[in-house]
């Protein structure tokens, strides 16, 4: 599909990779989407179109829009941006703000108005924004008033900032005094569903954020797949959950995939455990999208709520361990529903409906994707052996100006720079990511299995595992843990829990040693940040052998 493009600014298809570096889009055509497409029409629009604008689209506490409010509010913010700032298609806009409705509405309009968003997380600090604002050449953000103080160092700090237009203010040059002025009525871009619309900047867990960039057709891709055919909503829930709408698990679970059935979507501006229990059973949520911890973090304070309104949770972001998943069934009678997705893929590629879920699995491909496990030199492995994941489908991933653009996309296929096994049944198993394999004494040990392990324990409340190095096994085992409040940590826990490990995996896998923290380091989006582990791990390791 390559439909004439609507952008003025050519930015975008400019900095996408050489085709030849493109993954292979397969099983697009069997969507069916038409040459000319804006996807803020078809997840917005199309409801009041089609008579369903007095529908529910967002609720947050003290407000909820109808599809029709919505629609109006993203058409007087598009109004302001391209009279007021002169927006063309093709311009970048930054946007920041926590999950509110406002920074819904600023999405679609961007969206609408043929721009390209790029949405960024709250916790971001100036040199992190400047970055991102120079690599995708923003001249305009959006953000949040509360926000003010970053974002105007970001401006200092940023060769290409120029405008800031702040929201939830009610100051004359706020955003919303400039929507009063401003039509009901937009006309909608006619972009190509091949246009950029999107692009969502990679956590940085392995060095500078990478730009993924993502064209309309996909936000509804990921819809029509993972959403329709693996997750299946109706029109009647409600979607609530914690992932930031600026983390591509977020933006699908809290607006698309709700929007695209005419459901209806429950914003928290924070959503802690102790914040989104009460917020499921307050607002009546259906659909629940959170992490593994926090799904763990939530176990013990099930009695103090009613949860039977929830029908259906979805982990992602991180391995699920199968005591997390044993233990909220148990408790609550649900199934976790996990998968993996990429920011790079826009969202889940394996995954399983209920019916078809195992334990510890992160299930089959979804419908429209396919994967497989390779090993170093891009060949199908059997099943049971250990390899690299790669998968294909109607998204895929595209660098913004990016020479690692060759690394994650290879012979058509996106190398997710996950390691797992495929079953004879075609079920996926996580071992860990590519760079978190332990090789210890030439045993290759996944540091998810032995995190998993360590979880089963009653005083264990989280953890991470990494390789450290050893003169005389190359690396050992290394687990840092985060203990239950009244559990004590030192040598007598330790070895308590590594009798532990030793009981439920292969005696190898056991951490050698184990030290006792208070937090451990993670991302913004709640992912495991095990480099900076590996990190710790090597440098005490270097300050025991150095000489003294």
């Amino acid at each position: 599909m390559t439909a004439t493009t609507a952008h003025v600014d050519s930015f975008a298809r400019d900095n996408l990779p050489p085709h030849d570096q493109w993954p292979a889009f397969v099983n697009l055509d069997g969507l069916g989407y038409p040459e000319r497409m804006n996807c803020a029409v078809e997840l917005i629009d199309r409801h009041v179109a089609e008579g369903k604008g007095e529908r529910i689209a967002v609720i947050a506490p003290g407000l909820r829009w109808s599809y029709a409010e919505l629609a109006e509010t993203v058409n007087r913010i598009a109004n302001v941006l391209v009279a007021r700032y002169g927006l063309v298609p093709g311009n970048r806009v930054l946007l920041r703000a926590a999950n509110t409705p406002m920074m819904v509405a600023a999405y679609f309009a961007v969206l609408k108005a043929g721009g390209v968003v790029v949405a960024t997380m709250p916790l971001l600090r100036a040199g992190e924004l400047a970055y991102i604002a120079d690599k995708a050449e923003i001249a305009l953000a959006l953000c949040d008033a509360r926000l003010a103080e970053d974002m105007e160092k970001t401006r200092e700090r940023s060769a290409a900032l120029a405008d800031i237009i702040y929201f939830q203010s009610d100051g004359a040059d706020g955003l919303e005094a400039m929507m009063a002025q401003a039509s009901p009525d937009f006309a909608p871009c006619d972009t190509a569903a091949d246009d950029v619309c999107l692009i969502g900047f990679t956590s940085g867990t392995t060095g500078q954020p990478k730009g993924t960039m993502h064209f309309h057709r996909d936000m509804l891709a990921i819809c029509d797949t993972y959403s329709r055919q693996v997750l299946r909503p109706t029109a009647d829930d409600r979607f609530i959950g914690s992932p930031p709408l600026a983390f591509t698990f977020g933006l699908g679970g809290l607006v698309l995939f709700p929007f695209r059935e005419g459901a209806a979507s429950v914003l928290l501006e924070r959503a802690p455990p102790d914040t989104l229990l009460p917020a499921i059973e307050e607002f009546r949520a259906t659909v629940c999208f959170t992490a593994p911890t926090a799904y763990r973090a939530m176990l013990g304070k099930l009695g103090d709520v009613d949860l039977s309104s929830l029908r259906k949770c979805v982990s992602a972001g991180e391995p699920l361990p199968q005591a997390t998943w044993d233990a909220w069934f148990e408790a609550t009678g649900l199934k976790i529903m996990d998968g993996i997705g990429a920011t790079e893929m826009l969202h889940i590629f394996i995954a399983a409906p209920e019916e078809d879920i195992r334990p510890g699995s992160t299930g089959r491909p979804v419908p429209g994707y396919e994967a497989r496990v390779i090993d170093a030199e891009g060949r199908a492995v059997p099943p049971g052996e250990i390899g690299r994941l790669a998968v294909r489908g109607p998204t895929g991933c595209r660098y913004l100006a990016d020479e690692r653009q060759k690394d994650y996309v290879q012979d058509g296929w996106n190398v997710t720079g996950d390691t797992y096994v495929v079953d004879a049944d075609g079920y996926f198993w996580y071992k860990a990511r590519s760079d978190d394999m332990i090789i210890s004494s030439g045993y290759n040990i996944a540091g998810p299995e032995v995190e998993a392990a360590l979880l089963a324990h009653d005083s264990v409340a989280e953890c991470g595992v990494v390789g450290a190095p050893d003169a005389e096994r190359g690396q050992i085992v290394k687990a840092y843990v985060v203990l239950q409040p009244g559990a004590s940590g030192g040598p007598e826990m330790a070895r308590t829990l590594q009798d532990h490990v030793k009981a439920e995996l292969a005696p190898y896998k056991y951490p050698r040693a184990i030290e006792f923290v208070d937090a451990l380091p993670r991302t913004q989006t709640g992912k495991l940040q095990r480099f900076a582990l590996r990190q710790r791990a090597a440098a005490n390791a270097a300050s025991e052998t150095a000489p003294t």
